[in-house]
């Protein structure tokens, strides 16, 4: 099931305990997960974070990606497939932390690109989501702009390691979107895109 995805911007590969050496430094920025339940701060929490992403694939419940940004020649970040539902056709993309460096260079997008375009043609999904802690107004933006739809709030339903209980956005992303999402929003990235 372990797979690459990339485009001239980025390459997202399979994830793998080894990969702390290069994620630890972007790891260990502040406040880069304020938003999420995950712990990343320390490296015994990072690689349980690996440990515990890598069991998911075991299960076919989540496929873990590092991501390299190839124009800076530089290990971004990590981001994920999580929460498939393989009978319904149904996952998210999420578990995303980029280094702050990274943020507004465009890479996001172009990850995101790969991961929603090998979803709906390559895996023949049917509906993509995001759920987004309703304070994060730059990572709402973001999926915004990527064409999902907001569905609704989940109110109170996650705690964060501050102990905190987060109101969480759903957006999503349906297979019949896809072509008019694609041709509107990732012209410039439909025609260099490849997996392996």
């Amino acid at each position: 099931m372990a797979f690459t995805l990339e485009n001239p911007q980025v390459k997202l590969t399979p994830l793998r305990l080894e990969d702390c050496d290069y994620l630890f430094p972007i790891a260990q920025q502040e406040k880069l997960v304020q938003y999420s339940p995950s712990d990343i701060a320390t490296l015994p929490a990072l690689k349980n974070y690996i440990r515990i992403a890598l069991e998911q694939q075991l299960q076919k419940t989540g496929i873990p990606f590092t991501v390299f940004d190839k124009k800076t020649q530089s290990y971004a970040g990590c981001t994920r497939y999580m929460n498939i539902d393989w009978q319904n056709k149904v996952l998210h993309i999420g578990s995303t932390w980029i280094g702050k460096e990274f943020q507004g260079t465009g890479l996001n997008a172009n990850m995101k690109f790969l991961m929603l375009q090998h979803a709906f043609e390559e895996m023949d999904f049917e509906k993509v989501e995001f759920r987004i802690d309703q304070r994060n107004k730059r990572s709402r933006k973001a999926v915004e702009k990527l064409g999902a739809e907001l569905e609704g709030v989940l109110r109170e339903n996650v705690y964060l390691l501050d102990g905190f209980k987060r109101n969480t956005c759903c957006y999503g992303i349906l297979r019949h979107e896809w072509r008019r999402i694609k041709s509107e929003r990732f012209a410039d990235y439909s025609s260099s895109s490849a997996s392996s």
